[in-house]
């Protein structure tokens, strides 16, 4: 599988991280949906349960499979958040063996 192109992943950071936020001296470690720096959510599941993720796992070649099943399902030009299409406990599963 091939491995997605620095500007796919840079896009992917933008929007579901807390990097390309400006944060005032006081928040500088929260973003302003509570997610720390350097993590991104992504909502999983039926339910779309909320997870937050640390961003290395986007180099990771499971984690970036899962992020091309999204690509296909969903696309990434959308406002709920990155939505990855597998059930939760799987994803769970994969995240636990990758951190």
């Amino acid at each position: 599988m091939p491995i997605p192109k620095p500007a796919a992943l840079k896009h992917i950071v933008k929007r579901c991280s807390s990097l390309g936020r400006k944060q005032d001296a006081a928040a500088t470690a929260t973003a302003y949906d509570g997610v720390p720096k350097g993590h991104f959510a992504v909502y999983v599941g039926e339910n779309r349960s909320r997870y937050v993720v640390p961003i290395s796992l986007l180099t990771h070649p499971d984690f970036q499979c899962l992020l091309r099943l999204a690509e296909e399902e969903f696309g990434f030009h959308h406002h709920m958040g990155l939505t990855i299409p597998c059930e939760e406990v799987v994803f769970r599963s994969l995240t636990a063996a990758l951190k």
